[in-house]
């Protein structure tokens, strides 16, 4: 197949490294560094079960040069979705499909208000891995996961052809029942533990095991629960519970993206993540104090990254 990734950090540069590896047509949107590596020394990905060395990739930082694709892949930050879609229409063509990998919840409307909703699928991924420079990969652990469907749930020839391109390149997929469920059941969990983890600036061993914070993190999540019912989606009430047992399955240094973002001074998803859950909420008139909270005290540094406001 011939696949578009836009977004070329640490998922883009792991699962289009493995569908290239595989044979297939992969074209990756880059700029800035990683562009520059990725024309001049091709990409490398390293895992712990072997490397993947590919010399020479098609990397460009023109999508009107690609023509059209048989999929996209948009790996972006979730900020950054809005923008990616607009990028991307220039290789949408009749058949196009169009996978949005993000956290969040808000990704296929955004993509389907600019280019239909005909051509978008739900999906998101579990990975843990990082860029370790530019136009190098490192996969730390757990095995990766894309998760993708129909919006409609339904199983259609497109959906199993991409799923086979995947698993032929040793993907792991998982096709769920319901893929709006799906995506909130990893929000609930996301969103909560980087909005927690943003405001405490503890680990997971830390946030679950202090009685205080581990009942603020099941409180956040079991917000983002009742938020999905009021949306529509029909997330299960165990879900907390489970999500809980995932929490208490992580290694005890580890913390969420968004954490990492704030920390260092990098934009963060934070309006994504607990922003989108505030004006979901808001929206529907359900009441979201918690992450009302998390989103107003983390604002003010958000704003100041990315020079709105200076202090």
């Amino acid at each position: 197949m011939k696949i578009a990734f836009i977004g070329i950090g640490a998922l883009g540069g792991y699962f289009g490294g493995r569908l290239a590896q595989a044979g297939n047509g992969v074209i990756f949107l880059a700029r800035g560094a990683m562009l520059e590596a990725l024309r001049k020394n091709g990409l490398r990905v390293e895992t712990p079960t072997g490397n993947i060395v590919l010399p020479q990739v098609h990397a460009t930082s023109d999508p009107a040069s690609v023509g059209h694709v048989d999929a996209v892949f948009v790996t972006t930050k979730a900020w950054q979705v809005p923008d990616a879609a607009q990028q991307i229409r220039a290789i949408v063509g009749p058949e196009t499909v169009v996978v949005p990998l993000q956290n969040g919840v808000e990704a296929y409307d955004q993509l389907s208000g600019v280019l239909g909703a005909r051509h978008v699928l739900g999906g998101m991924c579990h990975i843990i891995a990082m860029v370790a420079e530019p136009g190098v990969i490192r996969h730390m652990g757990l095995t990766p996961l894309i998760t993708i469907g129909e919006w409609s749930n339904g199983r259609t020839p497109r959906l199993d052809r991409l799923v086979e391109c995947l698993t032929a390149a040793g993907l792991e997929v998982r096709i769920p029942e319901n893929v709006q469920v799906a995506l909130w059941e990893k929000f609930e969990f996301i969103a909560s533990f980087g909005g927690v983890g943003g405001v405490t600036r503890v680990p997971i061993g830390v946030m679950r095991s202090v009685p205080q914070t581990r009942s603020l993190l099941e409180r956040a999540m079991w917000e983002i629960v009742g938020l999905a019912h009021a949306c529509g989606v029909p997330v299960a009430d165990e879900s907390v519970v489970n999500t809980m047992k995932f929490v208490d399955s992580l290694p005890p240094a580890g913390t969420a993206s968004m954490q990492r973002d704030l920390a260092a001074g990098r934009p963060s998803e934070l309006e994504a993540q607990s922003g989108a859950v505030v004006r979901l909420g808001r929206a529907r008139s359900f009441s979201t104090p918690i992450h009302e909270f998390i989103y107003s005290a983390l604002l003010p540094g958000e704003l100041r990254v990315r020079g709105e406001l200076s202090f």
